[in-house]
């Protein structure tokens, strides 16, 4: 345990940092590239979401991979090269709505790419001229393709245009991914402190209410800091007592995604998707919860209130 502890202490701030990183150059990228194109009100505007499709054209492959292999303990094996090919389609898709001409064809070409991967692993089946196990191979394939991609898409599209109530920022971004990775490390420090009751002792033994309870609290005080920044010159005015809430939904969320994971490696009867970050596992580990959290975000962003 003090290990892993160790390891999280270590990897945790580099990954943050890396993180920053990359949404400061896609702020500075958005800036840089002010006047590429117009919107639908003839004003001037830069691309946005490049650090943000980078992050996850860096991330994905990995997680594709490791769905994979959970998936196999049950004999469900998509095809990853078309998996990974889906997933890049959806963030590109989510990443061209922000260019007004590309926005009327939006929709249908959505469907096409989720029908189109069902259709490519059909075609790859049917290169092997073989039958058995075709719905299997197909299902795996869409299915690991929407877990992420399409998750990922609610992600960078909140980032380059936003719901229909708030415009697409870098802070939105910071403010998901920090309330769910900060519920994460008041829900670890608060249980190991607190935590008396098993939250789901079937599922996940680690867990406790104290340390849900911590870690939401946690989520809450990173969304009420972050309210302050996404103001009106955003379209949108959070004020600090809907941050908290904001913030609490977003990191609880989080949570859920975490379960979901692990329910999924309880199936395949592993302990962690991967070994490939020291301390959290694998990529799979890291990503799952902001993921889930991603369409929730853009949800809530999207109420009239």
């Amino acid at each position: 345990m003090e290990r892993s502890l160790r390891n999280r202490l270590t990897f945790g701030p580099i990954m943050l940092g890396g993180l920053f990183l990359l949404l400061w150059l896609d702020h500075m990228a958005q800036q840089w590239t002010l006047g590429a194109y117009t919107d639908a009100r003839d004003q001037p505007r830069g691309i946005a979401g490049l650090g943000i499709v980078a992050l996850l054209g860096i991330a994905l492959p990995g997680a594709v991979a490791e769905l994979a292999q959970l998936f196999a303990a049950e004999h469900v094996r998509p095809y990853r090269v078309i998996a990974a090919a889906g997933c890049g389609a959806l963030i590109a898709h989510a990443f061209a709505t922000q260019f007004p001409r590309f926005q009327p064809i939006a929709a249908s070409t959505l469907a096409f790419i989720i029908v189109f991967v069902m259709l490519l692993s059909a075609l790859r089946r049917a290169l092997d001229r073989q039958t058995q196990d075709a719905i299997v191979h197909m299902a795996g394939t869409v299915l690991a393709t929407l877990y992420l991609g399409g998750l990922a898409w609610f992600l960078v599209a909140l980032r380059v245009k936003g719901s229909p109530r708030v415009h697409g920022s870098t802070i939105l971004i910071l403010m998901i991914l920090l309330c769910v990775k900060f519920t994460d490390i008041g829900a670890y420090f608060g249980g190991r402190a607190f935590g008396r009751r098993k939250l789901i002792p079937w599922l996940s033994p680690g867990k406790t209410w104290e340390g849900l309870a911590f870690g939401l609290l946690t989520a809450a005080a990173i969304g009420a800091a972050c309210a302050p920044f996404i103001d009106e010159r955003r379209g949108y005015a959070l004020t600090w007592p809907k941050g908290a809430i904001f913030g609490a939904v977003i990191g609880g969320v989080g949570q859920l995604g975490d379960l979901l994971e692990s329910m999924m490696k309880r199936d395949a009867e592993v302990k962690d998707s991967g070994s490939s970050i020291p301390g959290f596992g694998g990529i799979l580990d890291v990503t799952d919860s902001p993921l889930l959290a991603a369409p929730f975000a853009y949800l809530l962003f999207s109420l009239p209130f």
